[in-house]
């Protein structure tokens, strides 16, 4: 994972500074919507890099169907 991101050579104690600011910035009670929220965006640019084969899937799938 972390492979993509070598051309920045942070190691644990760069990844803890950079953290500890984060959390001085937004708050404990910020973070979780931060990253919900991260989440989410990296889920909508991996759909539309892959294409809208996925995205046809997803839609079946939050339609309810009727069930016999």
């Amino acid at each position: 994972m972390f492979s993509h991101f070598a051309f920045l050579d942070l190691g644990a104690p760069e990844l803890i500074i950079v953290l500890a600011i984060i959390l001085l910035l937004f708050g404990g009670k910020k973070l979780p919507e931060l990253s919900k929220s991260l989440g989410e965006s990296m889920r909508e640019l991996r759909k539309g890099l892959t294409g809208d084969v996925n995205d046809k899937k997803d839609e079946a799938e939050k339609k309810p169907g009727k069930t016999k």
